[in-house]
């Protein structure tokens, strides 16, 4: 089934001050003349490398292996036949999964001391062991539901977490929002979609801000709100709009909502330049959205598939 294991690996800190610095040293002089501990940049690398030379070490022995950075995944290739093994941050895992189409995923954490893993079940003395059942077919998967906006010239983007509907700088957006046979002019900071497993992050924050609000409203004596999550195979989706405006033409009545399955938000522009639309908080992964441009936001037919420890 499988022929090739592709290793996703990430520059350290300390790489990426080296390729600004042109040196080590220079690197570390930076650092410390800022008042900035260096051992802690040096320690991260170290571990980060040790964990990346461990898992091709032990890789080898099952099956060709290819390493690349994850700043080429966008003109990478992955074909049916290849084992995705990502070594990093949750981020590596939601960064990967948008240029895959169902390739398995054995997410690894190089530093459990440092990142919390959510999204990642295997140590590196424990993925070789991941990964050999995922090249018998004896590995269970998560199946994560991931969104995907398509414009109405053709473009499309995928999110793992979550879309941000809006302005790049963040100030006021103007777009019409549609949804479930309704329609309304809208003003507001942006519009944000979220998965499943999205839903502790970015969404989480607007429902401490919905919580505090009505607290404060209600003289402290309001009850706690309780948070919506979504399970990560939840083939649902929701959405919020940021701080909703209301004046004479714009409204605050469609702000909130759940799409299930097969609904689909849409969203039309109505600023002559600065609309985006962009995933999992990376900017650069982006969609003009401009005077124009009619959006649709629903659940992808493609899910990541995360092998499970």
């Amino acid at each position: 089934m499988f022929e090739k294991i592709v290793i996703v690996t990430r520059k350290t800190r300390l790489e990426e001050l080296v390729e600004r610095f042109n040196t080590r040293e220079q690197a570390k002089f930076y650092l410390e003349h800022m008042g900035i501990d260096f051992s802690d940049y040096d320690r991260e690398h170290t571990t980060y490398l040790t964990a990346v030379t461990r898992l091709r070490h032990e890789l080898e022995s099952l099956a060709k292996v290819q390493l690349i950075d994850r700043g080429f995944l966008p003109n990478f290739i992955f074909t049916a036949h290849d084992l995705v093994v990502t070594v990093g941050p949750d981020g590596m895992v939601v960064n990967t999964a948008k240029y895959l189409h169902g390739q398995p995923i054995v997410a690894v954490n190089p530093d459990p001391a440092r990142y919390d893993g959510i999204l990642l079940p295997f140590r590196p003395d424990r993925a070789r062991a991941g990964v050999s059942r995922t090249l018998e077919g004896r590995c269970v998967f998560h199946e994560i539901t991931m969104a995907e906006a398509t414009l109405n010239d053709g473009q499309r983007l995928l999110a793992f977490n979550d879309f941000f509907v809006g302005r790049r700088t963040h100030v006021s957006a103007f777009y019409r929002l549609s949804w479930h046979g309704r329609s309304e002019r809208q003003s507001s900071s942006g519009v944000l979609v979220s998965t499943g497993a999205g839903s502790t992050g970015w969404f989480s924050s607007t429902q401490n801000m919905a919580a505090a609000v009505s607290r404060l409203l209600r003289k402290n004596r309001a009850p706690s709100l309780s948070p919506m999550k979504l399970a990560w195979n939840d083939p649902r989706l929701v959405f919020v709009v940021r701080e909703p405006f209301r004046t004479h033409i714009t409204g605050v009545n469609l702000a909130a909502g759940l799409l299930e399955p097969g609904d689909l938000l849409e969203l039309e522009s109505q600023m002559p330049e600065g609309g985006v639309i962009f995933s999992d908080g990376v900017e650069g992964d982006a969609l003009a959205f401009n005077s124009g441009a009619i959006a649709r936001i629903g659940a992808a037919e493609q899910r990541t598939r995360l092998v499970a420890a």
